[in-house]
């Protein structure tokens, strides 16, 4: 059944397909706590950063946050499990972190939570990063073993497959802005990790389906976690409107054209948060693929605690577009850090608008999952900012389910958004 919005009484309501998958995200390194063997543990320390230490306790205190989805009506999960665990050194694997994580995703089985498993969501074990990252030309190789070891190891509890969590993402970040580590800035070098993540994941893909049509298992779902951004030009000046589509090809799209060259996406895995206004300061290579408009004034959006533009027009538009690539797709990321539940609940709601809006108009969408499930370690950014549909006391890790929770525990249990 397609998505629905009609107008009954002084009523607006959206209602939603009937196999619709519902829930929240974690990824394990902002989670687990005392990731020891990644190569940001070692980095938060060299860049003096904040630590991610005990993080949330969810390595002992899954079932707890699981418990606690069941209770918000989630039927679907995504997480990640952690390379670095599992394969502390190079061929060296884990057999009781791999039945950890088995045992983790029958707790959500066992719970009735559908899980999405994530296998690399930006953190490298020790060892890869010592041998350059993923500008190594055998990452690809390194990455595949793992893979391979995990998946056959997992397979017969999971059908839903993330390969690599917002490969752009990664990319921009370590690599052009060289914000995280290896802190890079290099378009050479971001080219080479570029190819090396799509030369992965295509590895991936393939080995998982080999590896399901070997045990004789039902068809899987691989894809990747693209983010995509809404990018605009701050004004309507020649040079940010021709910065606004080259961004938008490379980030948004290229990367997801080169699977669909090899044919190893089952659906588009999408993640989405914000709008970026692209005003250039100066006309150079760089500055075509980094410079946003810092003007206050030019922006009369609403706005998270990290000062990300709130529009989800965005979303709907994006749907709209990607509906050409003939796939399903699957919102694995929206959410909102803010310390005001209220403006948290209106970001959910008026972007889940705009899913329905796509749904309606003809985009095979399969669900929405909301980042994140708890309150977190956001990267460079450590604990400030508050994305969690559930509060996290830091110094008792106390669990508290936010009233905009459970306001979205009623979409799933209904099958409808109302207001």
């Amino acid at each position: 059944m397609r998505g629905l919005s009609f107008n009954e009484e002084t009523l607006t309501w959206y209602r939603f397909p009937n196999n619709f998958f519902w829930g929240a995200a974690t990824s394990a390194y902002q989670v687990e706590g005392n990731n020891s063997n990644s190569d940001w543990w070692e980095w938060e320390k060299r860049a003096g950063k904040e630590p991610s230490g005990a993080a949330c306790r969810s390595y002992e205190l899954y079932k707890q946050d699981f418990d606690l989805a069941k209770e918000l009506n989630h039927n679907a999960h995504r997480l990640s499990i952690e390379w670095s665990r599992i394969e502390p050194q190079p061929g060296q694997f884990s057999l009781k972190e791999l039945e950890h994580y088995k045992d983790v995703i029958l707790a959500l089985k066992e719970r009735g939570l559908e899980p999405i498993v994530t296998l690399h969501h930006f953190t490298n074990p020790k060892w890869l990063a010592r041998e350059g990252g993923w500008q190594n030309k055998k990452a690809p190789a390194y990455f595949l073993n793992f893979v391979q070891k995990a998946v056959d190891f997992l397979c017969a509890d999971v059908r839903f497959w993330v390969t690599i969590n917002e490969p752009m993402v990664y990319v921009y970040h370590a690599y052009i802005l060289g914000q995280w580590p290896p802190q890079e800035r290099s378009a050479r070098k971001a080219k080479a990790v570029t190819d090396n993540l799509v030369s992965a994941h295509i590895k991936a893909y393939r080995a998982i389906h080999g590896i399901y049509k070997q045990r004789n298992l039902q068809n899987c779902f691989v894809s990747i976690a693209k983010n995509i951004q809404f990018f605009a030009p701050c004004t309507s000046n020649p040079g940010n409107k021709f910065a606004s589509w080259l961004r938008d090809r490379y980030y948004n799209l290229d990367f997801i054209r080169r699977l669909l060259r090899y044919k190893s996406l089952d659906y588009i895995g999408i993640n989405y948060y914000s709008r970026s206004a692209v005003e250039l300061k100066k006309l150079g290579f760089r500055n075509l693929f980094v410079d946003v408009c810092e003007n206050k004034g030019h922006s009369k959006l609403r706005k998270n605690s990290l000062g990300w533009d709130i529009y989800p027009q965005g979303l709907y538009e994006l749907l709209i577009r990607f509906k050409r690539f003939n796939l399903p797709l699957f919102i694995l990321e929206n959410g909102i850090c803010t310390e005001d539940d209220n403006l948290r609940w209106d970001f959910i709601q008026e972007h889940l608008k705009a899913v329905n809006r796509a749904i309606v108009e003809g985009v095979n969408v399969m669900g929405y999952i909301y980042w994140s499930l708890i309150d977190n370690f956001e990267w460079d950014k450590g604990f400030r900012p508050r994305f969690g549909l559930i509060g996290v006391d830091y110094n008792t890790y106390k669990r508290t389910i936010r009233e905009s929770a459970r306001k979205f525990a009623q979409v799933p249990k209904t099958g409808t958004l109302s207001e």
